[in-house]
């Protein structure tokens, strides 16, 4: 319990200070940052109940769902093969750089590789382990700084930049025409509405999706936004608290172990993070000159980033969640049921640069 109460307290100071700074997702980068300095000056464990950690996902999931629309949905429909566009070339890139991180620092090609390519840091952690030749603590780091520089670097210069700094990164706000649309509800519907949300996430669990807490929640609130319900949104307390639980669990799984001893490594693999995104931003401006969507919804769609983070800086700059959320989860899915074979394929018998 003390631990637990620590934990709150020290975040609470980062959420504060913040947001009285006025930076983007100041109650998620905020506990964020308060967590790695705090364990990494003081050398003290903090806590996260992984239950707090999932109705933080759940809420998250629920209230971004309700940007989906009927119109939306089409859209993405016909936007499938810009989405493997942007995956494909998403992959390519981080493998180009891979090869360029290998020959410079000296580890082996599979290890660069599965470290740039942007897919979640456990997951790719796990994958390394399945790779041969791979060193999965080099992987761990590798996506810690990837992590690290796209948490930071694509929230402030959506905000800053990309939406010139209009938004400061707080709660959602419903699309248009959305407040008109929900009318109160009964206690009876708000039980039912929670009672399919939990069900939906569980549903996830079992089927081992990525994300699962956050991705059965988006379904159901979108198929229930799509199907002409208007269920209700969230105060902003209770996304303002799910940001805030986000931020600690960010914060807890970077480990600054990961981190110790690899000075020579750090400096390609923060270039290499930056690449990515700066990329992406390049991708952007590509793609919202071919297509119906604004840059800095083509710039969250496609940054290296989890589908968790994208989205809520996407509510943050009002930026079209729905779209954000799509992109993100096709390339998540891609990487995550068809890259491994690829690697697999690729990497058979390939050994780090100088090796016998």
């Amino acid at each position: 319990m003390g631990k637990l109460l620590e934990t709150i307290i020290v975040t609470f100071v980062g959420g504060i200070l913040f947001s009285l700074l006025h930076m983007p997702l100041s109650w998620m980068l905020g506990p964020l940052t308060a967590v790695l300095l705090w364990q990494g000056f003081t050398k003290r464990t903090l806590t996260w109940p992984v239950g707090l950690r999932n109705a933080g996902l759940v809420l998250l999931g629920y209230s971004m769902g309700l940007a989906f629309t009927a119109e939306s949905a089409s859209q993405i429909v016909t936007q499938l093969p810009y989405m493997l566009a942007a995956t494909v070339l998403t992959v390519a890139f981080s493998v180009l750089s891979a090869f360029a991180i290998s020959s410079r620092s000296g580890i082996s090609l599979s290890s660069g590789i599965i470290g740039s390519i942007p897919g979640g840091l456990s997951q790719m952690v796990v994958l390394s382990e399945e790779i041969e030749n791979t060193d999965h603590t080099v992987v761990a780091f590798m996506q810690t700084i990837r992590l690290l520089s796209v948490i930071f670097v694509v929230p402030f210069f959506a905000v800053h930049g990309l939406a010139g700094g209009a938004a400061n990164g707080t709660a959602p706000t419903p699309p248009a025409g959305a407040a008109a649309a929900a009318a109160p509800v009964a206690w009876g519907a708000a039980l039912l509405i929670a009672a399919l949300v939990l069900a939906a996430a569980w549903l996830a669990v079992r089927l081992k999706l990525p994300t699962p807490w956050f991705l059965g929640p988006i379904i159901v609130a979108a198929v229930l936004t799509v199907g002409g319900w208007a269920p209700p949104h969230l105060p902003t307390p209770f996304i303002l608290a799910a940001q805030w639980s986000l931020g600690i669990f960010l914060g807890l799984g970077i480990k600054f172990s990961a981190l110790a001893g690899w000075r020579k490594l750090l400096p390609y693999s923060l270039a290499g993070g930056v690449a990515l995104v700066a990329f992406s931003l390049l991708m952007s401006f590509g793609f919202s000159l071919i297509l119906p969507i604004s840059v800095v919804t083509a710039f969250l769609s496609t940054a290296p980033g989890g589908m968790t983070e994208m989205g809520v800086t996407a509510s943050a700059v009002h930026a079209d969640i729905s779209m954000v959320v799509a992109y993100q989860m096709f390339r998540i899915l891609f990487i995550l049921f068809i890259v491994p074979y690829l690697l697999r394929w690729g990497l058979k018998g390939r050994r780090a640069p100088g090796s016998s």
